[in-house]
């Protein structure tokens, strides 16, 4: 997996271990004390925490301060940054402000348009793309060299990794996509919200077929649904989602005051048959604005302790 660096999340891939991860947004606001919350919440229960930057579009507390906290708490931080925001300058900046508080994580993303939140109006850079942003990451840590060909005292040491959705159409492209990814320096991959899970496993066949999964890291990605109306609105309104309707059929069967604690049932039980698809090798767990189910999440599917490396 070429370059070590000194990324916890690394190590316990490296081990055979399965990784988990979670994710946390930043507040709207400059008042640290939600990310804080969250990550005391579950900081024993996983091996990193991503932090979103501007996710949907929606301004707010930006993701290398929000790292930078977690880090001073002693935890270990994924620095999600995108491409929408900032050219290559700011790119490779924000880099080195995350390598200089020993920031030992990126996912390189695109980003959702802006016309997904609160400033509708405002321009896309896109100066580079994912691919890119990988390739420059790569070559700053593994070369000590900026864009333009420059030396970089101190280069950054960072575990890098991107998203993969297997379910956005046309489904034909998906794992070619992921090949570019790999060919372009991703080493760890986590995936779009897993609900249909015979179409995720073709998707790792595939994967399979092409030996990529002993090129990178691949952590499934589990969203716990907090009701039948979150399930309806994922399914019929969120681009590049796909939620079976027997998934829909069974929280929309349950009580109301028990879809909750079904929605955790479901997310479990996908973790359980995820363990045994040959290539996966962790777990991504975003439980929006929900962090304290982590914990019950991870001990009831058999990922607590996490291992010590």
């Amino acid at each position: 997996m070429n370059v070590k660096t000194p990324s916890k999340l690394e190590k316990i891939l490296a081990s055979g271990q399965l990784a988990v991860t979670s994710e946390c947004g930043p507040p709207r606001g400059s008042d640290p004390e939600g990310i804080i919350k969250k990550g005391t919440m579950i900081k024993e229960y996983v091996d990193a925490i991503n932090i979103t930057d501007n996710q949907t579009s929606v301004t707010r507390l930006c993701s290398l301060a929000s790292c930078i906290r977690l880090k001073l708490m002693g935890l270990e931080p994924v620095l999600q940054m995108v491409t929408r925001d900032r050219n290559r300058i700011a790119l490779q900046s924000d880099i080195l402000g995350a390598a200089s508080f020993d920031i030992f994580n990126i996912l390189c993303l695109s980003g959702d348009h802006q016309s997904f939140g609160d400033c509708a109006t405002g321009q896309n850079v896109h100066d580079l793309d994912s691919m890119q942003l990988l390739q420059v990451v790569r070559r700053m840590r593994d070369e000590g060299k900026f864009i333009g060909g420059e030396e970089i005292k101190r280069p950054p040491r960072m575990f890098v990794g991107a998203a993969a959705n297997p379910f956005a159409d046309p489904f034909e492209i998906r794992v070619p996509r992921l090949a570019k990814k790999i060919a372009a320096g991703a080493e760890f991959i986590q995936t779009q919200c897993i609900y249909n899970l015979d179409r995720f496993e073709e998707w790792m066949k595939r994967v399979r077929d092409r030996g990529l999964h002993e090129k990178v890291y691949i952590l499934a990605g589990l969203t716990p649904m907090k009701s039948a109306g979150m399930a309806k609105y994922m399914k019929n309104r969120v681009p590049g989602m796909d939620v079976p309707d027997e998934v829909v059929k069974r929280l929309s069967g349950t009580p109301k005051d028990k879809q909750a604690d079904e929605g955790i049932n479901i997310c479990i039980e996908s973790i359980e048959r995820l363990k045994q698809v040959e290539g996966v090798r962790g777990f991504h767990i975003m439980a929006i604005e929900w962090e304290e189910k982590v914990p019950e999440i991870v001990q009831r599917a058999g990922l607590y302790p996490r291992p010590v490396v």
